[in-house]
């Protein structure tokens, strides 16, 4: 009998030598004449463990890992195609690991079960029954159901989705566009890179409905060009999906059309921000736009446009299959739904995490990261990308909320999590933020262009111990111009991880002789 044996192919595992697993095993079998498929699926987001390779056996899948090319031969010696649990490098059922069993996996349900590039397992693991189920739908129909939902932007200002999509679907008649930002740059982020390489028709379904909700025909993907193989598997799904007609000038034989492409950025981190990034897109500069005019009234070549980042279009699809009140019916507060978190820094367990709202930041780090990698106790967390606060031990409690997160000067963002252990030096942190803003400002906006290099300088000035308590007062007033002066975001949200600094640590911004050891 066939047994199927899963290898997966995204980024993570190929860093850690998923392709040489495969090719490994693959050899083994040919020369010990074994009966296996080899399939290359995407990855459970347990990164800790990649390669994660899985075994079916009619109990279910068997995973083993980290799994080196090396380890093959006493695996399979071990019974490794019966789905035998006595190699140490046994994680039992797949289902049943505890960093798996203990999530709400709505978003990411598929990621890891299938092959990314197959329409047919996607289908059978409900893939297209949203896109179905909204073809005969009003476009009023479809917006009411996100608004329903409470669906939020998951790429950091949580504006409602369903507010969006309706003022761009009362903009009037005439062209229309869906623009996906998936130009996805925060430290510790890679939820998006797991969507687009592991369930890409996920993310076509929802900026196809989305098209249908708003009438838009045309859509772009902004790929941040980083991802290489995020833009092969794209591209191959799109293609694919287009012979399926799931996408064309008539979709699913319905008539109505929609059409979608995938543009490559320039590794500008200032184009994740919206209007930088339609600035992009159409072929100038990625400089920051004045608003009003908002984008959903004057976005892509000044018409119309919904821009929603990737973790939003892939919660679209289960909302329009299972419906907005199930989805609805996870979180809490003004926060609905699921929040797909990504563990990274310095944890045991980095990977991706998907959870209602409500869970603690601590229940996080500790039951699903496992406290630091290095068994050094834990002393600071950024939450929401390197223009996010650095949250002491005091705000662990905090419950994965964006208004509670506000209420503590923090932001949620889009979910990446990087811990730091007590060895951190956290004036050093400040020091970064202000020189990261001073590099990637697109530099149209004098508090962002010139604050962030002053704000380097000043932090220095103070680290050297020049007129530290002078110098401390001039940053707390930079910090100030250049929230209440920003054009956008970028040099707006910069001083959050300098001020968190200087309130929670305020020892490491003494001079270095006076810091603590």
């Amino acid at each position: 009998m066939t047994v199927r044996v899963f290898v997966p192919s995204d980024t993570t595992a190929l860093a850690m030598g998923a392709d040489a697993v495969a090719r490994e095993l693959a050899a083994l079998a040919d020369r010990r004449g074994l009966d296996l498929e080899l399939v290359r699926n995407g990855s459970r987001g347990l990164c800790w463990l990649e390669p994660l390779i899985e075994v079916e056996t009619t109990g279910g899948r068997v995973a083993y890992g980290p799994v080196a090319a090396a380890d093959l031969p006493a695996l399979l010696d071990a019974g490794l195609l019966e789905g035998a649990q006595s190699h140490p490098l046994c994680q039992g059922l797949v289902e049943q690991i505890p960093y798996l069993a203990c999530q709400q996996r709505l978003t990411f349900a598929r990621i890891g079960v299938i092959d990314p590039l197959s329409i047919e397992q996607y289908r059978a693991h409900g893939g297209f029954a949203g896109l179905e189920r909204a073809l005969p739908m009003a476009p009023e129909a479809i917006v009411e159901e996100i608004k329903t939902s409470g669906l939020r932007g998951r790429g950091g200002a949580a504006f409602p989705t369903g507010i969006k999509w309706d003022t761009v679907r009362k903009a009037g008649e005439g062209q229309k566009y869906i623009v996906c930002n998936a130009d996805e740059g925060d430290s510790g982020t890679f939820a998006d890179r797991l969507v687009m390489e592991c369930d890409p028709y996920m993310l076509i379904e929802g900026m196809t409905i989305a098209g249908l909700a708003v009438g838009a025909t045309r859509g772009y993907i902004y790929l941040r060009s980083e991802y290489p193989l995020a833009q092969r598997n794209l591209n191959i799904a799109i293609e694919r999906a287009r012979a399926a007609a799931y996408l064309g000038d008539s979709v699913l034989g319905s008539g109505r059309a929609f059409h979608l492409e995938v543009r490559l950025g320039a590794g500008a981190y200032i184009c994740g921000e919206e209007t930088s990034m339609l600035e992009s897109l159409e072929g100038r500069r990625g400089l920051v736009r004045a608003k009003p005019p908002l984008p959903a009234l004057e976005g892509l070549f000044g018409l119309p446009t919904v821009v929603n980042n990737v973790l939003s279009l892939a919660a679209v699809p289960f909302i329009l299959d299972r419906g907005a009140q199930a989805y609805a019916d996870c979180g809490v507060g003004r926060s609905r739904g699921t929040l797909p978190v990504q563990l990274a820094g310095n944890v045991l367990r980095g990977g991706l995490v998907e959870l209602a709202f409500g869970v603690t930041l601590r229940e996080l780090m500790e039951d699903f990261g496992g406290g630091t990698r290095s068994g050094r106790p834990l002393r600071a967390v950024q939450v929401g990308g390197p223009l996010g606060a650095y949250l002491p031990a005091a705000q662990w409690d905090t419950p994965l909320d964006y208004e509670a997160f506000a209420e503590v000067g923090a932001v949620l963002g889009h979910g990446g999590v990087v811990l730091f252990d007590d060895t951190v030096d956290m004036g050093e942190q400040a020091r970064f933020s202000m020189e990261f803003c001073a590099v990637e400002s697109c530099g149209k906006c004098t508090p962002c262009r010139i604050g962030s290099t002053r704000g380097v300088e000043v932090i220095d000035r103070i680290r050297a111990g020049d007129r530290p308590e002078a110098n401390l007062s001039l940053l707390d007033e930079l910090c100030t111009t250049m929230v209440d002066g920003s054009l956008c975001a970028m040099g707006s949200m910069t001083p959050i991880p300098v001020q968190s600094v200087m309130k929670y640590f305020a020892e490491d911004l003494r001079p270095t002789d006076n810091r603590r050891r």
